[in-house]
């Protein structure tokens, strides 16, 4: 398959982060921080029944990236991986993926816990978190398995 596929957001992310260096790094590491998405009014139908869940998956175009690296550093270890072991913001399809609390739906706009985006980003598409679908019994996590806890605190919530 060759060609362009293309995307068209149906919201926009908002958050109180500017700065790609001063946001946290995945929600687990931005609880308190809140967030919004907002859904663009002809969208707003497609969130019935979206309050009902305590947590969604928000899909987003990574608007701030960098160019594409097969090769990165991610930010929990100083040494490269292969950019599809990583969630790294510079990938050869800048798409963004974060699990955040729905704390509640206002019309079109969901309020949220644990944004990990900058202010502005497109949305592209939300799912609904369901424990019988998306829960793993014996996960593995690779090389992440190698950071130590604390440390990968510190860098996820990009403490000094």
């Amino acid at each position: 398959m060759s060609g362009a596929i293309r995307f068209t957001p149906i919201g926009l992310l908002r958050s109180g982060h500017t700065l790609a260096e001063e946001t946290p790094i995945q929600p687990v590491y931005a609880q308190g921080a809140w967030g919004r998405a907002e859904v663009f009014p002809e969208y707003a139908e497609g969130l019935q029944d979206i309050e009902s869940f305590s947590h969604v998956f928000l899909i987003y175009h990574l608007h701030l990236a960098a160019p594409a690296g097969l090769i990165v550093k991610p930010f929990l270890q100083d040494r490269e991986r292969g950019v599809f072991a990583t969630c790294h913001p510079g990938r050869p399809n800048a798409i963004g993926m974060s699990l955040v609390a729905l704390l509640r739906r206002e019309g079109h706009v969901l309020h949220l816990d644990g944004a990990d985006f900058i202010d502005g980003t497109p949305l592209l598409d939300i799912k609904p978190y369901a424990a019988r679908f998306h829960r793993i019994d014996r996960p593995r996590s690779g090389w992440h398995e190698e950071v130590d806890e604390q440390e990968a605190v510190r860098r996820g919530r990009r403490a000094p």
